[in-house]
């Protein structure tokens, strides 16, 4: 079970809301790629401190993938609420690149199954993962698992603190 504030559907449907007109806000100033980054954190508690810690790591790794392959961050937004810790930053590349750069810290890192790295266009649109997403417990694709709901959101929750532990743990020793 996570430790936090839990926070209903319509909290987290109003949060969606605002970071989609903050999205389009930054399109419409900086005419650039949007990368928006979240966790996916299942239940109704979205943020803790090792939930943030987890982000944080995220964020660090995202920061320093970027630089890896020359990406300038051109503006950043972040915001850290009972609804989720969120980050949106307008870069200098082509979508397919910064994509490739998401893709690549959600499949390898140690807590990239929870990062959720959706890269938009410069028009907005969201630019499709070349791979599906596997699900925490069983390796079949998340959407498949989470539409059948083949999993309660217990076990859900302790596959993520399970991750939580190891990934931060981890990092606090990098």
């Amino acid at each position: 079970m996570l430790h936090g504030t839990p926070v209903d559907l319509a909290a987290m449907l109003a949060a969606r809301e605002a970071r989609a007109l903050r999205q389009r806000d930054l399109s419409a100033r900086f005419h650039a790629p949007l990368l928006s980054y979240t966790l996916n954190i299942p239940g109704p508690v979205k943020t803790s401190a090792a939930i943030r810690r987890a982000f944080d790591i995220g964020l660090d790794a995202l920061n320093a993938a970027l630089a890896e392959q020359n990406i300038p961050c051109i503006a950043r937004e972040e915001r850290h609420e009972a609804t989720g810790d969120e980050a949106i930053l307008a870069l200098r590349a082509a979508p397919e690149e910064i994509k490739s750069v998401a893709v690549t810290l959600e499949e390898t890192h140690p807590l990239g199954r929870l990062f959720d790295m959706d890269v938009l266009d410069a028009a907005g649109e969201k630019i499709a993962r070349p791979i599906p997403r596997r699900c925490l417990l069983c390796g079949r694709q998340a959407q498949d698992c989470a539409r059948s709901r083949r999993h309660s959101v217990a076990q859900l929750q302790e596959a993520v603190a399970r991750l939580l532990r190891a990934g931060c743990e981890g990092a606090s020793h990098a």
